[in-house]
């Protein structure tokens, strides 16, 4: 291990570890010429994670020095790389001269990149939303927090600790901050900070600083104060990171109970809203929606997606919304061919408030601008919701005018290089330019003279970065040369000189092409500060931009997917009509089809049928109709009619969960339980094959009675799926139960699945018939057949399949008085006289 005592070490190692003193968990890029360096620890790590090489140089304290770096032009996809796996980097950039620096030059943090504070566009996913959370935790409660930093979206809530795996799952957040002494496990980086950093009292304060209002009760936060700790631990590490202050972050909503529709993690992940169940963005319900033209669009459709409403007018705006551009297919047409030019205004928002925006960040939005006319012009009259985002989109002729005179209309890609700033827009840039554009009309001119004054016909006057400005001429003409030539450099076969006329333009030039740089990067960053105040403006922008995008593209969707608008009842319960699972539609020939009814007095369908039937897409498809009605959105079906929803629960799938050391039985269970406990006469309940993980008694009571729970106590509405065909009596003791099945007809040696939903319980379960169908040995269907033959002759099945409640209770009549008799003999006591005479006192009992 390196002696760490900074008296021991060379002055650069001494500076690098002050550095490194201050971000101890957090890797350190230390800029050293062309390269950003890793040493130490943070070598060994690096050069694990990306796969580069580490290497010993020279000593310090007595020990090697361990190192390992990248290069500074293609540090950012090496940043990208450690960021997915979790890490945060501290940038140290040198920031003294090198050519006047006595000791090491001064290097200072001038950047810090976490997985959560993500804003560079070549680090960012443009499809999805990059948050950082914080969570405090209380006696009774957490408070969380959570962050768009890009955006400026600040969000607060309180929540159980049994609902914090959902809202996880609902915000599915970068990064999370939470104290030392709390336990979490967590599908993301974790941050540990000290509890102290949890102080409500302290966080009201800055937060209310930080929004410039003299407390939180505007903002409807001001009860919640676990979530107010939360709050203020987060900004505190946003400021410590970002290191420049934050003019977009100027309010904070808080989500109460209510707001949405609330979805568990199962859900999400059994309804593949947004990545299928191997963690692949398709085929999902996005991918098959999305076909909007921004990246804003996006990410506002994912976001509709995992935050379904309940707020009726809300959703009634929406969809009438998309109502609207669907009648009018050519608007919504052009408004999606116009923002296929639209840069992501929401990003670039965030950028110049965090004084980190990029040249063609600048003309994408000057170009975006230009266009907020055409677009809004383009919206249609009727309507409330697009009347509001046509007010959203007024033109900013002032904005567009400075970024006209200010920017290239193709600047270069980073500030350093220059080539960014107009001309015309600064009178001394344009000064400096003009000497760095005239160097060459001076050099021809004077390479001309030069010519005619030394008789030598190929003298050439040149300039390259190592050596400057030189006239060169070959080795056999070198001694023609005037006597104020002076040797610059020797060549093999040529000589290089430099004059005083030569040196005192090299000079002049040089120092105006450094100057108009310096100058370009000073006019760049007033700017931003011209534009900052604004971002707020932007940012409203970005979010009409966006929601234009998802409206326009879900008109378009409507003709092509078939898609009809939802009706919001009153009265509970769901009534789909021609009813369609919109991702498995999009992957066959041929769809079936079906009809659901749910309602009061039709609570729960007990669906039974075969393997390969079509149940679980049945159940999939009536909750991805109910969710999409209560995103706004157009639905997959001929009409449907929806009451109020609060939550949508499913148990659907079998998956065990080894790292947990949980069976698939118990993860079954716990989802069962999870929903047995929170379902309400509100929510919509998906239920498949409950019990099949264990014996088939066992199994069998399970779902029995978590069937009778649902339909008696909790009331929800519920789609239960078995293979039980003993469940089916319960629509005999419930009326509010109903029975339907999807059948399947044999065609010869073919199973024929019909996938249309039936009135009423399945005939059989064609088990052995699904199993040739995958593949099964057809010796061992042969056997398996003949064993079903002797169960059905020994009569263990009533029909189709035994009623094994019967069965439980036949088990459980009188004893045989015999048996009494026989426990209370004692065979080694017996003569065998008497042993005859007790054989014919037990067959007096027969």
């Amino acid at each position: 291990m390196l002696d760490k005592a900074t008296d021991k070490q060379t002055p650069m190692m001494q500076q690098y570890l002050g550095i490194k003193a201050q971000h101890p968990d957090m890797l350190l890029f230390y800029r050293m010429g062309d390269f950003y360096e890793l040493f130490h620890e943070d070598a060994e790590k690096a050069a694990r994670l990306l796969n580069i090489t580490l290497t010993t140089r020279g000593a310090s304290a007595g020990a090697p020095i361990r190192m390992a770096g990248v290069p500074y032009h293609s540090a950012e996809q090496y940043l990208a790389r450690l960021l997915k796996l979790g890490e945060s980097v501290v940038i140290a950039e040198q920031v003294g001269d090198p050519a006047t620096s006595k000791g090491p030059v001064e290097r200072q943090v001038t950047r810090i990149v976490t997985p959560g504070t993500l804003t560079d566009s070549g680090l960012l996913d443009e499809t999805r939303d990059t948050l950082i959370m914080a969570i405090a935790p209380g006696t009774d409660a957490l408070g969380v927090a959570w962050l768009n930093l890009a955006a400026g979206r600040f969000h607060v809530c309180e929540t159980s600790a049994a609902g914090l795996h959902a809202l996880l799952a609902r915000v599915r957040p970068a990064e999370i901050l939470a104290p030392d002494d709390f336990a979490l496990d967590a599908p993301c980086a974790v941050r540990r900070l000290a509890p102290w950093q949890f102080d409500a009292a302290g966080a009201e304060a800055r937060l209310a600083q930080q929004f410039g209002s003299r407390d939180l009760a505007g903002f409807g936060v001001a009860d919640l104060r676990l979530a107010i700790a939360a709050a203020g631990a987060l900004l505190d590490y946003i400021q410590a990171t970002q290191r420049t202050a934050l003019p977009h972050l100027l309010a904070i909503h808080a989500e109460r109970d209510g707001e949405f529709v609330q979805l568990d993690a199962a859900t999400r992940r059994n309804l593949e809203l947004t990545e299928t169940l191997r963690g692949e963005p398709a085929p999902t319900l996005l991918s098959v929606l999305d076909t909007t033209a921004t990246g804003m669009g996006t990410r506002l459709l994912r976001h509709w997606l995992h935050h379904p409403l309940r707020d009726r007018e809300r959703l009634t705006r929406r969809r009438d919304a998309i109502g609207t551009l669907a009648e009018r297919r050519d608007t919504a047409a052009a408004l999606t061919r116009l923002l296929k030019s639209c840069a992501d205004v929401e990003r670039i928002g965030g950028r110049i408030a965090l004084k980190n925006a990029r040249p063609r960040d600048l003309s994408g939005l000057r170009d975006t601008l230009a266009l907020l006319p055409e677009l809004a012009a383009l919206l249609p009259d009727d309507g409330a919701r697009l009347a509001a985002l046509r007010d959203a989109l007024g033109a900013r002729p002032d904005w567009h005018a400075l970024l006209a005179r200010a920017i290239l209309p193709e600047p270069a890609s980073v500030l350093r290089e220059g080539g960014v700033i107009a001309d015309g827009y600064d009178a001394e840039l344009d000064e400096l330019r003009a000497l760095t554009r005239d160097a060459g009309a001076f050099l021809l001119e004077l390479e001309t003279r030069e010519r005619e004054r030394c008789g030598i016909a190929n003298l050439k006057v040149e300039y390259n970065k190592v050596h400057g400005f030189y006239i060169e001429v070959s080795r056999a003409q070198s001694d023609n040369v005037p006597d104020d030539y002076r040797r610059r450099q020797t060549l093999k076969n040529a000589e290089r000189y430099i004059t005083p006329e030569l040196k005192a333009f090299e000079d002049k030039a040089l120092s105006a092409q450094e100057r108009a740089l310096a100058r370009e990067k000073a006019l760049f960053e007033a700017l931003l500060d011209t534009l900052t105040p604004h971002v707020p403006a932007l940012l409203e922008i970005a979010a009409a931009l966006a929601e234009i995008d998802v409206l326009a593209s879900q008109a378009e969707r409507t003709a092509t997917l078939r898609l009809c608008p939802p009706e919001y009842a009153s009265e509970p319960g769901i009534v789909i009509r021609g009813g369609r699972h919109p991702v498995v539609e999009a992957q066959v020939d041929h769809f079936i089809a079906n009809d659901t009814v749910l309602s009061r007095s039709r609570q729960m369908l007990l669906i039974t049928g075969p393997n390969m039937g079509g149940k679980s897409t049945y159940m999939r498809q009536v909750a991805l109709i109910t969710l999409m009605a209560c995103c706004g959105l157009w639905v997959p079906a001929t009409s449907a009619k929806l009451g109020d929803i609060d939550q949508i629960f499913t148990r659907i799938g079998a998956s065990d969960d080894l790292a947990g050391g949980r069976s698939t039985f118990m993860v079954e269970m716990t989802e069962t339980a999870h929903i047995l406990h929170n379902a309400s006469a509100k929510s919509l309940v998906l239920l498949d094959e409950i019990g099949r993980g264990t014996s088939t008694f066992d199994g069998l009571a399970l779902a029995w009675a978590v069937a009778r729970h649902l339909v008696s106590a909790t009331r929800a509405f519920t789609l239960f799926a078995t293979h039980y065909f003993e469940l089916t009596q319960l629509a005999q003791e419930f009326r509010q139960l109903a029975n339907v099945h999807l059948d399947a007809k044999e065609h010869g040696a073919d199973l024929v699945f019909l996938h249309a939903v039936e009135e009423g319980p399945a005939s059989q379960s064609y088990g052995i018939q699904v199993a040739r169908l995958a593949g099964v040995p057809s010796p061992v269907i042969a056997a398996a057949r003949r064993h079903l033959r002797e169960l059905e002759d020994a009569q263990l099945h009533a029909g189709p399949q035994g009623d094994l409640f019967a069965a439980a209770q036949a088990s459980a009549a009188p004893e045989h008085p015999a048996l009494d008799q026989l426990r209370e003999l004692d065979p080694d006591s017996l003569t065998p006289k008497a042993a005859l005479e007790m054989l014919y006192a037990l067959k007096v009992h027969l």
